[in-house]
C-alpha cells in the first residue's frame, strides 16, 4: 500500500522547489505546475513501474511524455526528487548552459526528459508512436502523457487522437489536466471547447473522470481505474480537474499565475504556507 502522508510531504516539497525555481530567475510558469504536483509525484513514484537509471530506449518500463513543456518545473523537481540527477541541479533552472531549460529539451542530455516540449500540441502524437513503438517491441509496458486542457484548442491533437482510436492504440493513458485557465484567461473564454468528456467519448476512447486531481488519494484511485481499462482495443483518457496554483492562496482561482514568478515578499508568503518537508537544494 502507498503511504500517502509521505506522498504528501513530498509534494509540499516539489511546490517549494517551483517557487523557488521561478523566483530566482524572475521566469517561468508557476501556475501550472503547482496545479500538477500531486500527479506528478504520485506518478512517478506509484503510478508507472519504472527502470533502475535511465535510458532513452525505455524497453521494458513506463514511460512518461510531457506535452504542455511549460510546466517544466514541476517536472524537473519530481525528475530531480526521484533520482534521475541531482536536486541541487533545480538551483539552475533556466540558467544559460543550463540542462533545465524553461522547455523541456533534449540536446543536453537530461535524464528522464525524452522529447523537446516547447511548441504545444505535440505530445499526444509522441506518445501514441510510443505505444504503438511498444506494440511493435512486444514490450508490454504503458505509455503516459499529460496535456493542457488549453492545449486542446490545438488541431494536431484532434488528428491524433483520431489516429489513437482508429488504430487501437489501448496501452496509452494520456491525461488533460483541466484547470479551466490559461495565458490569456479562462478556456472558455478564449476559446471554448465544450464537453471534452463527450468529445474523447466521439472519438472511441474510454474516459475516466478524476474530479479532486489534487488529492493524492483520489489520483492513485483514478489512475489505477485508467490502468485497468487499458488493453480492451481502446485508448484511454483522465479528465484530472485541478486548481491553477493549488498550494498557495494568492495563485489559485485565476490565470495570471500561469506565467508569473512571485517577488521576494510572495514568494515568502508561498513558502510559509508550505513549510519545507525533505530539504531545499
Amino acid at each position: 500500500m502507498p503511504n500517502t502522508q509521505q506522498l504528501k510531504d513530498l509534494t509540499i516539497q516539489v511546490r517549494r522547489d517551483i517557487l523557488r525555481m521561478v523566483h530566482k530567475v524572475n521566469s517561468g510558469h508557476p501556475g501550472g505546475s503547482l496545479g500538477c504536483a500531486e500527479f506528478f509525484v504520485a506518478l512517478y513514484n506509484e503510478i508507472m513501474d519504472r527502470n533502475e537509471g535511465f535510458n532513452m530506449d525505455g524497453i521494458e518500463e513506463d514511460l512518461f511524455f510531457l506535452s504542455n513543456g511549460h510546466i517544466s518545473p514541476v517536472y524537473y523537481s519530481v525528475l530531480a526528487r526521484s533520482g534521475y540527477f541531482p536536486v541541487k541541479e533545480l538551483n539552475t533552472f533556466r540558467l544559460i548552459n543550463s540542462r533545465l531549460q524553461g522547455h523541456p529539451t533534449t540536446h543536453e542530455g537530461l535524464p528522464g526528459i525524452r522529447i523537446a516540449s516547447g511548441s504545444l500540441g505535440q505530445g499526444m502524437s509522441v506518445a501514441i508512436g510510443a505505444a504503438q513503438a511498444k506494440k511493435l517491441n512486444n514490450d508490454s509496458h504503458l505509455i503516459y502523457s499529460l496535456h493542457g486542457d488549453g492545449e486542446l484548442q490545438e488541431g494536431q491533437n484532434w488528428e491524433a487522437i483520431m489516429y489513437a482510436s482508429a488504430k487501437k492504440v489501448d496501452n496509452l493513458i494520456a491525461t488533460v489536466d483541466l484547470n479551466g485557465k490559461q495565458i490569456d484567461g479562462a478556456t472558455d473564454d478564449v476559446l471554448a471547447m465544450g464537453n471534452i468528456k463527450a468529445k474523447f467519448e466521439a472519438f472511441d476512447w474510454t474516459v475516466v473522470e478524476i474530479k479532486e486531481g489534487n488529492d493524492i488519494d483520489a489520483i492513485l484511485k483514478g489512475m489505477a481505474e485508467a490502468k485497468s481499462k487499458t488493453g480492451q482495443g481502446k485508448p484511454v483518457c483522465v479528465l484530472l480537474e485541478t486548481m491553477m496554483g493549488n498550494g498557495v492562496d494568492f495563485m489559485m482561482h485565476t490565470h495570471a499565475w500561469h506565467g508569473k514568478a512571485p517577488n521576494d515578499e510572495q514568494l515568502a508568503s508561498a513558502l510559509s504556507q508550505n513549510p519545507e518537508t525533505l530539504g531545499d537544494y
